[in-house]
């Protein structure tokens, strides 16, 4: 298991959580998610799911095949489908799939430079894969902007979506090992791929990105990747502050749906990363059945079947009573305020009521505490999901400058 983050001081965490409980009073709904998900997945001849018992070195290369066009991007001169070795949660070889799409034209010298996409939430099951999916429309319209400025982009799924085990949705080091070796991996495919590359991530993907970012000058160094900096927008920086207070009696504040789904997914995954707090014994029987329905449902699936349910009513004791469980939170979803040795791109709507503002805000602020502060762009008329197109004209400049 990878290694404990440093809790934050309680006043610290009382401030986040009395903030974040201010936005969600005032808000309510929820922004697309980022997939459609309710059409059938795409394997493209290769079925991930079956590779139960395959292993490959981390940042290995398994089989590439081309994506099929139904799921491609229009400015995409060239689309793949893959997997590759990575780990997962507790550092044990796993395996992802992966989609590699190639701008128009002859690559540069070198290759062409890359951006690892980290993808937000689409859900657990496997059928939920973004590399066997339409991309959403603004996704679409985001990647291939990226395409257009002459950016390779390799599309990880994370470990265990798609391929054999449970993705560790929110557990941030493993993240970071996925995306640094994707871009390992779509190197060691053949594709004409430069070692330099960015890290570009959206909701879910945000905290990944961050997390990659913080540990990529590490992880990569074994793949001499030349790692130049991070865009994320609508992060979800510092939730466990909040998340660790889960109770039945908790307040009945009007939470959106959206909010809902994420603690269902949070308390999934962390159930399966920690068999051990016995999660289950926390739970009613309402619950427990939302958390098995969780491992196979995508986001639109999910929200239904969780409907109007508060997280309050999936508890029969506070989760608090597990031994040091804000520790364990921050070891498993906690996004680093220090550790960054390349530029870091913030970008947030404070319309945002999926990532509320006082997440991302507040990690400015440590960033900033930490002498790290990050180039922080406010959105003040975007929500979660808008902001990601509204940071185009800025996140371009970043990526421009720190890729030259």
């Amino acid at each position: 298991m990878f290694p404990a983050k440093s809790p934050r001081p309680a006043s610290f965490i009382t401030r986040v959580g009395a903030s974040i409980t201010a936005v969600c009073l005032v808000t309510a709904g929820l922004a697309a998610p980022a997939t459609a998900q309710e059409l059938e997945p795409v394997w493209s001849g290769l079925d991930t799911r079956a590779l139960e018992g395959v292993t490959l070195d981390k940042g290995q290369s398994g089989p590439v095949v081309p994506l099929d066009p139904s799921i491609s991007l229009a400015s995409a001169g060239e689309a793949h489908r893959s997997y590759y070795g990575t780990v997962d949660y507790n550092g044990a070889p796993a395996l992802s799939s992966t989609a590699v799409f190639l701008p128009r034209g002859e690559a540069p010298a070198g290759g062409w430079p890359v951006v690892a996409w980290a993808h937000g939430t689409t859900g657990l099951g496997d059928q939920c894969a973004p590399s066997t999916l339409p991309r959403s429309e603004r996704d679409s319209e985001y990647l291939n902007h990226m395409l257009d400025q002459g950016f390779a982009i390799v599309a990880s799924d994370y470990a265990g979506l798609g391929t054999p085990g449970l993705m560790s949705y929110l557990g941030g080091e493993v993240a970071a090992h996925n995306i640094v070796d994707s871009v390992a991996a779509a190197r060691d495919s053949g594709l004409p791929l430069s070692p330099t590359y960015a890290v570009v991530g959206q909701s879910q993907g945000a905290g990944a990105a961050m997390n990659a970012a913080a540990r990529a000058g590490g992880l990569g160094a074994p793949y001499g990747l030349d790692y130049r900096g991070v865009v994320a927008t609508g992060t979800p920086a510092n939730i466990e502050a909040i998340f660790q207070w889960a109770a039945p009696d908790f307040p009945p504040i009007a939470i959106p749906r959206g909010l809902n789904v994420y603690s269902v997914y949070i308390l999934t995954a962390l159930r399966d990363a920690h068999p051990e707090l016995d999660i289950d014994s926390f739970l009613t029987p309402e619950g427990i059945g939302l958390l098995d329905s969780a491992e196979v449902q995508c986001y639109n699936e999910l929200q239904e079947t969780v409907g109007d349910t508060q997280v309050a009513r999936l508890l029969t004791r506070p989760l608090r009573e597990i031994p040091n469980f804000y520790g364990i939170l921050r070891d498993y979803m906690g996004t680093p305020d220090r550790g960054y040795d390349r530029p870091v791109f913030l970008g947030q709507g404070l319309l945002d009521i999926d990532v509320p503002a006082p997440f991302a805000l507040s990690l400015a602020a440590q960033m900033a505490l930490n002498a790290q502060p990050p180039e922080l762009h406010v959105y003040p008329t975007e929500d979660h999901s808008s902001t990601v197109m509204a940071s185009i004209p800025d996140s371009s400049r970043f990526l421009d400058r720190i890729m030259a």
